[in-house]
């Protein structure tokens, strides 16, 4: 969920931007959505490099090499949001990026099942946890979207 306000949160700036500055490009919301994507994943993609032992707990006992998965899918996250910015790879990196979400999917599961807190400090409720699997699929189709709009 506090992905999802971070996506809302950012096309709405972009949009925002477009108006206040008269900037074309900015006043196209799957413009400002695909943007507000490329932002969201570089900085997940950040954090996960910054502090990868808070979400190595994710996928421990799930799959082997939580750490250097932890790293990897960092990595991936900040090139393939950035190949959300260039008009040459934004439609391979969107599709890369709706892969990777899916791929990632277990961990989520997994934290649900067994009770884990959600990670970045958010609420460790299992309501929470649990409601953060319905947004994954609303992932998917904002970046669908994007790169379709």
């Amino acid at each position: 969920m506090a992905f999802f306000a971070g996506l809302l949160t950012f096309s709405l700036l972009f949009l925002l931007a477009g108006y206040l500055f008269n900037i074309s490009y900015l006043l196209h919301f799957a413009n400002d959505m695909r943007l507000a994507a490329a932002t969201m994943f570089i900085l997940i993609g950040v954090m996960h490099l910054l502090k990868p032992h808070k979400l190595t707990y994710m996928i421990e006992g799930l799959l082997p090499y939580a750490y250097a998965l932890v790293i990897l899918t960092g990595i991936l996250e900040i090139i393939f949001g950035a190949g959300l910015l260039h008009t040459a790879t934004q439609y391979y990196a969107a599709w890369a990026l709706m892969v990777l979400l899916v791929l990632m999917f277990p961990a989520n599961i997994y934290v649900a099942v067994k009770q884990l807190p959600a990670p970045g400090g958010l609420p460790a409720s299992p309501w929470y946890t649990w409601s953060r699997l319905a947004f994954q699929p609303l992932y998917i189709l904002w970046i669908w979207w994007s790169i379709r709009g």
